[in-house]
């Protein structure tokens, strides 16, 4: 256990983890991050998933921003690290036969399963009060909805669909093929980082990541980069911190994101028939290139929430926890609605 000032960094070992698919994960670690503790009444429990390539402490800024909902102490709030992101079990942290290459595809809805068995074995079986999330973490946030019906009282979805629809999927396969392309990926045998390879996957990422404006209108100056080619640098230089065989992993698991339509590609005949019960926002963000507030919408309808479009030129950046000051507050001010409505 690590702590930092008032938060705690965890493992929970889930054993020998059954998958959707039906093979098994083994010797499963999740890792997760608390902050607060839980309650007499076990009504203040808070889960925030993580996103794409994001590590636990990431998504403690929206805990830690000034005037948060969720930093005063009354609520009890856990950050579960996606499994195949390099702190739960992953690629690059397993050994022995499911080591690299060979890790099992983990579903968005075996991540939720596994976080469950987390409260279950560690807070009481407590319902959350809230889920809430941002990109892969809001798909994670309404597969709990949809999963735990009767035990999530809100859900909070930022820059998130149901589904990963098609021209997400495009995209996706698109940065995967620049990484794999690199001859030294060796079909993910690699021993050295596939530099050449990482940096195609970020550079092409990049251009995904913000909208049209934002690059038109040099908003990358408002992050502090004085220029495009800085502003690639910056993602090359974290990507070749990352390991290509994780990256893959938790794409794979975005990709298999099928909450609208477990059962097949197609859409479904009857998409009310997966309405939620608990009160909920998805809030896409209004330039988002991959989670588009199209698609946003019709989830949305689908599932019975409010599609609250977030207003912003960041692309799907402006969901990021803490990346912004004015969309972090809108978003926050969201949790704080929610929260208040499941008192």
């Amino acid at each position: 256990m690590k702590n930092n000032e008032n938060w705690q960094e965890l493992a929970f070992h889930l054993g020998d983890f059954v998958l959707g698919s039906g093979h098994v994960l083994r010797g499963a670690i999740l890792r997760y991050h608390q902050f607060g503790a839980l309650n007499a009444p076990k009504d203040n429990l808070v889960l925030l998933p993580t996103y794409y390539g994001g590590v636990g402490a990431s998504n403690r800024a929206w805990v830690d921003a000034p005037n948060s909902p969720l930093g005063a102490g009354d609520y009890c709030v856990i950050i579960p690290c996606l499994l195949g992101a390099g702190e739960s079990s992953s690629p690059s942290n397993t050994r022995g036969a499911q080591a690299g290459p060979h890790f099992p595809l983990v579903s968005i809805a075996d991540n939720v399963r596994a976080q469950h068995q987390l409260l279950a074995a560690r807070f009481a079986a407590a319902h959350p009060r809230l889920v809430m999330g941002w990109s892969m973490g809001g798909i994670q946030s309404l597969q709990w909805a949809y999963d735990y019906p009767r035990e999530v009282g809100s859900v909070l979805a930022i820059c998130a669909t149901a589904n990963c629809h098609p021209h997400n999927q495009v995209f996706l396969q698109g940065v995967a093929s620049a990484l794999t392309a690199d001859a030294a990926f060796a079909g993910g045998h690699y021993r050295e980082p596939p530099i050449r390879g990482l940096s195609a996957f970020a550079t092409v990422y990049a251009g995904w990541a913000y909208s049209q404006a934002f690059f038109r209108n040099g908003l990358y100056r408002q992050l502090g980069f004085t220029s495009v080619e800085a502003l690639l640098q910056f993602w090359i230089e974290d990507h070749l911190n990352q390991d290509a065989n994780n990256l893959l992993a938790q794409l794979r698991t975005w990709q298999s994101a099928n909450l609208l339509d477990p059962d097949s590609k197609g859409a479904t005949a009857d998409r009310t028939a997966h309405r939620v019960q608990c009160p909920g926002i998805l809030m896409p963000s209004s330039t988002d290139l991959y989670f588009t507030a199209v698609d946003a919408a019709r989830d949305a309808a689908a599932l019975g929430l409010e599609c609250r479009v977030l207003n912003s030129d960041f692309g799907h950046v402006a969901g990021g926890p803490g990346r912004l000051p004015g969309e972090t507050a809108t978003i926050l001010a969201a949790a704080a609605e929610l929260l208040e409505a499941t008192a």
